[in-house]
């Protein structure tokens, strides 16, 4: 079975998500953004590499961020940038999918930016695409359900990589409600493809799904064990809209538990980084002392962010059909 991801060159041709991914292509995408990161880490450089390719950006479930930083992205590489709220349109009107991608493959789309709230979508439009011989058109998946967020597991190995440099002696702590999470799912693939020995998931029985054992992650419900000497803490957001679930009993009971305090922080190693996906809920999975701390790299992250996805696409873009 051919990866859907690779083309016959063995390249990429969609990034649809991190599993599977060989490892010299995690570290070429991240070798890539490196040359897009200016002399400060606060700018990302503009480069003609997408002049005249079309990018469009199909959001089927919100995302203010995610999808400006890839329209950013695009217009730093010179790309035409075409961004369809498509929930309000013709996913409303009853068109399938798929019409809606042959729809904007006739006016000469070269990249589809995909959200959408079932797992599997991007999986299931490059596919479509490869059956019709669509090869100059690339996908790149900005969330799938649970699935998977690929780009946002590459800007996370970025700044890991950043601030760490070598990813074979660190431990790496994701805390929170992991059994929701594309973030974390991408996160403990792309950690385990570029051989970190200890990846750790910490939170509450019931926001840890089965199987991560198999994964290779070792799971712990005591927050203040788990952090102990780690390296970098991923924090994830609470899904607030599942709070009020059986899941959790309050943010305040949450945050007491599980909340990233500077007292927690300081059982973890002495130059700790501390990462967030955003947007943050401040006082329910991290204190604002440590959002705001010297530690914290979660502003960085996001300038990284838009060096990863320029990276992404113009890797796709250069692929031969």
């Amino acid at each position: 079975m051919l990866n859907p991801q690779l083309n016959k060159h063995g390249e990429l041709q969609h990034l649809l998500s991190i599993e599977g991914l060989p490892k010299s292509i995690v570290n070429h995408i991240l070798d890539t953004a490196s040359s897009f990161v200016g002399v400060s880490d606060r700018e990302v450089k503009k480069v003609p590499l997408m002049r005249g390719k079309s990018v469009f950006n199909l959001f089927f479930e919100n995302s203010t961020r995610t999808r400006t930083t890839f329209e950013i992205a695009s217009k730093r590489l010179s790309a035409d940038v075409i961004n369809l709220n498509i929930s309000a349109s013709s996913a409303s009107k009853g068109e399938s999918l798929l019409d809606t991608i042959d729809n904007l493959s006739a006016m000469h789309a070269d990249m589809f930016v995909v959200r959408h709230s079932q797992s599997g979508a991007p999986y299931l439009i490059a596919k479509h695409l490869n059956d019709h011989k669509q090869h100059h058109v690339h996908v790149v998946n900005a969330g799938d359900g649970r699935h998977a967020h690929p780009t946002q597991g590459l800007l996370d190995m970025y700044t890991i990589r950043h601030y760490k440099k070598d990813f074979t002696k660190l431990t790496v702590a994701i805390v929170g409600d992991i059994l929701h999470s594309r973030v974390a799912r991408s996160d403990i693939h792309a950690l385990t493809t570029l051989g970190v020995p200890e990846v750790r998931a910490i939170g509450p029985h019931t926001l840890l799904p089965g199987g991560l054992e198999q994964m290779g992650v070792r799971t712990f419900t005591n927050m203040d064990e788990g952090l102990k000497g780690v390296d970098v803490i991923i924090m994830l957001r609470l899904q607030n809209e599942r709070m009020n679930g059986a899941l959790l009993p309050s943010a305040q009971e949450y945050f007491k538990n599980y909340g990233l305090t500077p007292e927690r922080l300081a059982l973890a190693k002495p130059d700790a980084i501390v990462m967030h996906p955003g947007p943050m809920n401040r006082g329910v999975e991290i204190d604002s002392a440590v959002a705001d701390g010297p530690q914290a790299v979660i502003l960085p992250q996001v300038t990284f962010g838009i060096a990863v996805r320029m990276a992404v696409m113009s890797i796709l873009a250069g692929a031969k059909e």
